[in-house]
C-alpha cells in the first residue's frame, strides 16, 4: 500500500516507517521543514516527500485521498499552546477523513491513554472522555465515527510514556525538576500508576493496526499497564543520587508545574484486547529498565 503519514519524522514515527517499509508499503510523509524531508527520505528509496504543516488542510485532503491508507500520527507539542494544538489537531483530522469518505481506505488516529478516565483499569472498550477539556478525546470520537461513511477508521492509543533514547517529553521533564529541585518527588503516597510502552515497541503496532486493524477499532499501545509512580521518582533519584521524596497533594502543582494533573493521575490501562487480537507482543526494555540505562546521561 501507498501510506500517507504525518508525523513519520517525530519519536514514534521514525520507527513506524522502517516497519512499514520491511512489509512492502510506500511511504508518503508530511515535513514541515528541510531537516524532516532529510530525515523522512534517508529511511530508504520508497520513502518519499509532501512538504507542509497540520495546517495545510488542502495539501493533507490531496495527499490523503492520493494514498492507499494513512497513518495520523503528527501533534505539536507545544504544552504552552495545547488547547490550539488540540484544534489544530483535529481539523486536519477532520480534513483527511472528509476526502476519504466512501472511499474504504484505512485511517490510522492517534490519541493518548490520557484521555482515559482514572481511577479503574480502562481497556480498549472504554471511551475517552470527551468533555470540554478533553478536545483529543472529542477528536477520537469524531474519527471512529466516519466508520459509518465509508471509511476504516481506527484508533491506536499511545501510553502516557512512550520511552526510550530520544524522548522530549515526560519522564525527562520529571528529571529536569528532580535536577533543579535537587530531590525527586511522587505525589500522596505515590501509588498512582502510568501505562507505558517501550518506542521501539510501537512501529509493529501501528503496521498491525494497519493490517489488521478492524473498521472501528481502538487498539492500546500499552506494554506495562501500571508502573507506581513512586517508582519512577525512585528510579530518577537513583540516576540523580537525589532524595525520594513525597509532595503532598496541595504542594504538587508548585513542585510539577503542569505534569501535576498528569502525575497524580492514576491512568492504569491494559492492552489484552490489542494482544489478543493482533498478536502484538512488546519485547523490549520496560520503564524503570530503561529509564536507569538509558536517561542517565
Amino acid at each position: 500500500m501507498k501510506v500517507f503519514i504525518t508525523g513519520g519524522s517525530g519519536f514514534v514515527g521514525t520507527v513506524v516507517i522502517p516497519e512499514l517499509l520491511k512489509s512492502g508499503h510506500e511511504v508518503v510523509g508530511l515535513a514541515r521543514s528541510e531537516e524532516s524531508a532529510a530525515k523522512l527520505t534517508s529511511m530508504g528509496p520508497n520513502v518519499t516527500i509532501v512538504r507542509g504543516e497540520l495546517v495545510d488542510l488542502k495539501i493533507l485532503k490531496e495527499a490523503a485521498s492520493e494514498a492507499d491508507a494513512v497513518i495520523h500520527l503528527g501533534f505539536i507539542h507545544d504544552f504552552a499552546k495545547y488547547a490550539k494544538c488540540c484544534e489544530i489537531d483535529q481539523e486536519a483530522t477532520v480534513a483527511m477523513l472528509e476526502s476519504l469518505q466512501g472511499s474504504n481506505k484505512a485511517f490510522v488516529y492517534t490519541n493518548g491513554t490520557l484521555a482515559l478516565p482514572a481511577g479503574k483499569v480502562c481497556n480498549e472498550n472504554v471511551p475517552s472522555e470527551t468533555s470540554a477539556t478533553r478536545v483529543r478525546g472529542q477528536t477520537e470520537a469524531i474519527a471512529l465515527s466516519f466508520k459509518e461513511k465509508g471509511v476504516k477508521v481506527t484508533c491506536v492509543r499511545l501510553a502516557s510514556t512512550v520511552h526510550g533514547p530520544g524522548d522530549k517529553v515526560f519522564i525527562p521533564m520529571l528529571i529536569d525538576i528532580a535536577k533543579k529541585s535537587g530531590k525527586s518527588g511522587y505525589v500522596g503516597n505515590g501509588e498512582t500508576a502510568w501505562p507505558a510502552v517501550n518506542r521501539l515497541d510501537t512501529g509493529d503496532l501501528f503496521k498491525l493496526v494497519l493490517e489488521k486493524g478492524v473498521a472501528g477499532g481502538v487498539y492500546h499501545a500499552i506494554a506495562e499497564q501500571g508502573v507506581k509512580t513512586k517508582d519512577i521518582a525512585k528510579a530518577i533519584g537513583d540516576i540523580l543520587d537525589v532524595p525520594v521524596v513525597s509532595i503532598k497533594a496541595e504542594d504538587a502543582q508548585e513542585h510539577f508545574g503542569f505534569l501535576s494533573t498528569y502525575f497524580a493521575k492514576d491512568g492504569t490501562t491494559s492492552s489484552e484486547i490489542t494482544r489478543k487480537e493482533l498478536g502484538w507482543r512488546p519485547r523490549h526494555l520496560g520503564l524503570l529498565e530503561n529509564l536507569r540505562t538509558n536517561y542517565g546521561s
